[in-house]
């Protein structure tokens, strides 16, 4: 079979996984106008707005990236009960299931509202609560867990810190997913990184790789890579080098050189990584080849201008671009 051939046949087999995400929901809040004036009331400036938008952020994204490749996702996760909370619910697909997330009064929905005038950020402002979810909230989500574990193919569980992936959680689903042959990816936030034990794969950049390592920077990343895999239980571990590419740490270690032509934002890219590591692994790739196509993946990402996604079909004419 020619390359051409392989990667239309692979990427056509992301249509039939079933996964699921676990993680840090949010909600991006884009502001965006014009700033002609400075405010009486205080040295700041004024922004006429001409444009808000709502995009899904955090683990949000990861499923809206699996969702674009066109897998049946399953989104888990906690959110709050307000107006948020309905705003983030509506920005998914109505492909995607999202009857495993979890409304609570307890926390509120994550939300990062940016104030943009031309290319510049003037404020960020956060809602968030990123204390860990209390005991009740992480039965509630193991059992939505629970409830579609015969379902998928492979879950990701996505950190961004905010408390929903507690050590509880994350053991208890990579122990059943152990039990049933479902691959378990992490994009692992250092912190919480003994969380993850016995998971398939974690996709660190350099710099999370290295602080998961509790390693000064100038320790090798061959060795890093392998100490990590060792320690932790791991069948691989992929870490993401920006313009050196990736470093897959299996019984051998494969380096995947990057391939963008052009590199505007880096935004999401991690979410792309994973999420097309994971359905080419599924679809039937093996560890090596799902790394070159979420590198090719990845190197298109980049490309663009915001949290962005690929399709299928970019992936396609670029992998065949790449490798021929």
């Amino acid at each position: 079979m020619n390359q051409k051939d392989w990667i239309t046949k692979m990427t056509e087999n992301f249509r039939k996984v079933k996964i699921a995400v676990l993680g840090d929901l949010m909600l991006d809040d884009y502001i965006i106008g014009k700033v002609e004036r400075i405010s009486p009331e205080a040295p700041v400036p004024v922004v006429n707005v001409e444009e808000e938008k709502f995009v899904l952020g955090g683990a949000a994204n990861v499923v809206n990236n699996l969702s674009k490749l066109g897998a049946e996702v399953y989104c888990l996760g906690v959110i709050g009960t307000g107006h948020n909370s309905r705003r983030l619910l509506s920005a998914f697909d109505e492909e995607i299931h999202v009857e495993g997330i979890i409304r609570s009064e307890e926390r509120p929905t994550i939300v990062k509202k940016r104030v943009l005038s031309g290319n510049h950020q003037l404020l960020r402002l956060d809602w968030e609560d990123a204390s860990p979810i209390s005991q009740d909230l992480e039965e509630e989500v193991l059992k939505q867990f629970l409830d579609i574990s015969n379902k998928i193919d492979a879950i990701i569980l996505s950190d961004y810190n905010k408390g929903v992936l507690t050590k509880r959680v994350s053991q208890e689903i990579i122990r059943i997913c152990r039990e049933k042959h479902i691959v378990v990816t992490v994009d692992p936030k250092p912190v919480n990184i003994q969380n993850y034990y016995g998971a398939s794969s974690i996709t660190p950049n350099r710099k999370e790789a290295y602080q998961c390592g509790g390693a000064s920077m100038t320790y090798d990343i061959e060795t890093l890579g392998m100490d990590l895999r060792k320690q932790y239980q791991l069948e691989t571990v992929l870490i993401t080098r920006s313009e050196e590419g990736m470093s897959l740490y299996e019984d051998e270690i494969y380096t995947v050189p990057t391939f963008a032509k052009e590199v505007y934002d880096v935004t999401g890219a991690g979410d792309t990584v994973i999420s097309v590591f994971t359905l080419s692994k599924v679809a039937g790739a093996s560890w090596k080849e799902a790394a070159e196509i979420a590198n090719t993946a990845a190197g298109l990402v980049v490309g663009k201008v915001g949290t962005s996604t690929v399709s299928i079909e970019e992936i396609q004419e670029e992998y065949c671009r790449i490798y021929g």
